[in-house]
């Protein structure tokens, strides 16, 4: 054989070898550099012999930024009553190292927030030499790593989070809750539902039949759901009766709106507990449990766990918190010169609710209890118009005004987009009550 044209042979079963494995290259250039024909022709031989990938490359296992194959790897959650040193103290981390970090961490994490049930993990080159790294998740979104030797620093990493616009719709059988569990939707689409819808639909007052269908935002960590963003469309129909929420931002413009560019917050919301259900309606003759005695019910009384939050309905001015034998803990708000709300049987008010205090719709003004004449936790809720109190179920109250016409094109822009992604088209009816509110808009 040609020693040139073999040279030439090996040079490219070299290239190839180096590709599946740097540990042939060495040997198969040795052969080449070799004068001795036959001991060349051998060891040519002996390479073609060997399969490409004989020799497989390991993929490291990458988490939290670190190749964790190369650590002696500790994992678990914070277990109730633990501190920061009774995790670290076992893997050689003495408490001057401890000190160190937990000043570092000034600014960047609280450790008094280590919170049990929350998992972390421990990285160790060899645990003889102590833990390297400690690094804890205080929740989906972000990591925290504490370096326990040389800097000792501490860093928190955001994870990247990518954002799927996805559609979900159901029919009610049982509760809402129910449904949406049945659907895979989770308790935080179904919350955020009612958060568009509040100021239109009382969500004690569902019935079976009833249909939704939303446009929501997805958060997405590595392929996996993580959490709800926006809910951008709500479509609630019940008996005959439709309702919308559309999502509309713009400058200093943001909120829900519906088909006809009206804002869905109202004056008030329809219930100040969430979660909830009615236990006692507004009633001139109710028996009252605890009296023994017919006497009237001024109120409607919203049944819900111990320390759920109570919200104002409106925003207003604190006129009373206090205690009384029979309210118990209360807040009695003042709207304006004609409405006044009143919050029954609290546990306890929320930090600043006193009197003179301002609020606004939708703040927590205390949690749910049974102080006073009560049989179990719940929020008596009453409700005064001039002075007399009424069943604020049988309210109505006057729309508020649209978007100003100059924002109309832009909202109509949103609102068919995310009608289309509903299954819907906006009907003429529609078109034309809008045209007619806003004449200097485009025909649709």
């Amino acid at each position: 054989m040609n020693l040139k044209n073999l040279s030439g042979k090996l040079l490219r079963k070299t290239s190839l070898l180096f590709v599946g494995s740097g540990l042939l290259f060495a040997g198969t250039v040795a052969v080449v550099l070799s004068t001795n024909q036959q001991s060349m022709t051998a060891s040519v031989s002996k390479a073609n012999d060997i399969p490409l990938g004989a020799f497989p490359i390991t993929v490291p296992t990458i988490k939290y930024g670190f190749a964790i194959d190369t650590f002696q790897v500790t994992e678990g959650v914070i277990e109730p009553n633990r501190v920061f040193s009774d995790l670290l103290t076992p893997h050689g981390v003495d408490y001057p190292t401890i000190d160190k970090i937990v000043a570092n961490a000034n600014g960047i994490f609280d450790m008094r927030k280590l919170l049990s049930g929350k998992p972390y993990m421990i990285l160790a080159k060899d645990e003889a030499n102590g833990a390297d790294y400690f690094i804890y998740e205080p929740n989906v979104y972000e990591y925290i790593v504490f370096h326990l030797k040389d800097d000792y620093k501490v860093v928190r990493t955001e994870r990247p989070v990518q954002k799927e616009i996805r559609t979900a719709d159901g029919v009610l059988e049982s509760s809402l809750w129910q449904t949406m569990v049945d659907n895979g939707l989770s308790y935080e689409l179904t919350a955020k539902m009612e958060d568009a819808l509040q100021w239109s639909i009382d969500f004690h007052h569902l019935q079976k039949g009833d249909e939704f269908h939303l446009v929501f935002e997805e958060n997405q960590i590595e392929g996996e759901q993580v959490g709800v963003g926006n809910v951008y469309a709500a479509y609630y129909k019940t008996g005959e009766t439709e309702f919308y929420a559309i999502w509309y931002a713009h400058g200093d413009i943001s909120g829900y709106y519906d088909l006809e560019g009206r804002p869905m917050k109202k004056g008030f919301l329809k219930s100040p507990v969430k979660y909830s259900r009615i236990s006692s309606y507004f009633n001139m003759n109710r028996f009252h449990p605890i009296l023994k005695r017919t006497r009237p019910h001024l109120g409607t009384d919203y049944a819900a766990p111990y320390g759920t939050p109570i919200y104002a309905v409106g925003d207003g001015v604190i006129m009373d918190a206090s205690f009384t034998k029979g309210n118990g803990n209360f807040v009695k708000i003042k709207h304006d010169e004609t409405y006044q709300t009143q919050y029954l049987h609290m546990q306890k008010f929320a930090t600043g609710i006193s009197r003179g205090a301002h609020v606004k719709q939708g703040q927590v003004i205390g949690y749910v209890g049974s102080t006073g004449l009560a049989t179990g936790p719940h929020v008596c809720f009453r409700f005064w118009k001039n002075g007399k109190q009424v069943n604020h179920l049988n309210l109505s109250f006057p729309p508020p005004a649209p978007l100003p016409k100059e924002e109309m094109p832009g909202f109509i822009v949103e609102r068919d987009k995310y009608l289309k992604m509903l299954g819907q088209e906006p009907s003429s009816n529609q078109e034309e009550k809008v045209s007619t509110e806003s004449p200097v808009l485009p025909t649709l």
